[in-house]
């Protein structure tokens, strides 16, 4: 799950499809939403909102938790995060708008997480809540492990 690219390209097609989904809602996409939609697709790791609003201070910016808090609310309404809720961090969704089951693979060796999509899972999750009587309001799964390249780094060593 490592991914050594140029991860800028990631962020600018974030910021993009975010202008597009707010336009389409019509919801503003103020420059702080901005700011920290941006701060959380600078890697594949899943970040804090302490950690967010220590980086909106180390660009001289004067956020309060609440504030960070709102923006995060309002990023996850949009669709354009999800929240781990193992981690207590927030991670970009690469497709928002698409209605959509997520499933997140979390590796406990180097952090790094990655959003998968198995409908047949999806659909597997939902079919046992309904034989169980069970409305389900939200569904994210969290599978935490060892990606396949800390596995290969473990072998190497």
């Amino acid at each position: 799950m490592a991914h050594s690219h140029d991860h800028s390209i990631c962020i600018d097609d974030a910021l993009a499809e975010a202008e597009r989904v707010c336009a389409e809602h019509g919801s503003r996409f103020t420059d702080l939403r901005r700011r920290i939609l941006k701060m959380i697709w600078q890697g594949h790791k899943a970040v804090k909102a302490y950690d967010l609003l220590d980086q909106l201070a180390t660009e001289g910016g004067s956020a309060k938790p609440p504030t960070v808090y709102r923006a995060l609310d309002f990023l996850m309404e949009e669709g354009l995060v999800h929240k781990i809720e193992s981690l207590n961090a927030y991670i970009g969704c690469p497709h928002p708008g698409d209605d959509h089951v997520s499933q997140f693979l979390i590796c406990d060796k180097c952090e790094n997480v990655r959003e998968v999509t198995s409908d047949a899972l999806g659909a597997a999750v939902m079919g046992a809540a309904t034989d169980a009587g069970f409305k389900i309001r939200r569904q994210t799964l969290e599978l935490h492990g060892v990606c396949a390249d800390c596995q290969k780094d473990a072998r190497a060593a």
